[in-house]
């Protein structure tokens, strides 16, 4: 077995975060970010913006790349997480994938919703999300 690689979609509006709760396949009930698997020969900009479109209908005006975390979540999953942040997009958050999430709500780190996804935990804790909601 081999760590995967899995890109991370913080996207960011008014303060606020984006997180969707989880339905089915790996960890349902935890809220997380958008995000998905890097493909073979993907750019993590190119997955960054297919993977917020797919689940989200975002369209990505501008974003920035951000730092990188492993993650051990059990036996058999090992991601190697890569982050990257939204401040400008187009569009309303939509339920496009249904199966994968029950919806899409805005958060502020003063109230997030629990259990999260481990990602977005590391993400809190290592002050990562305070830095990107802070006045740019």
């Amino acid at each position: 077995m081999y760590p995967r690689v899995g890109v991370a979609v913080v996207v960011i509006h008014e303060g606020k975060i984006l997180l969707g709760k989880r339905k089915g396949g790996f960890a349902p009930g935890q809220w997380s970010c958008a995000g998905g698997h890097l493909e073979f020969g993907e750019s993590v900009e190119d997955c960054m913006r297919r993977e917020l479109e797919e689940e989200t209908g975002l369209r990505v005006i501008s974003f920035k790349l951000g730092p990188w975390v492993s993650t051990v979540f059990d036996a058999e999953h090992h991601y190697i997480t890569l982050y990257t942040f939204v401040h400008a997009f187009e569009g309303t958050p939509q339920l496009r994938e249904p199966e994968k999430c029950e919806g899409w709500s805005w958060f502020s780190l003063s109230d997030l919703p629990t259990p999260l996804f481990a990602t977005v935990q590391k993400a809190l804790e290592s002050g990562l999300l305070d830095e990107q909601l802070s006045p740019q």
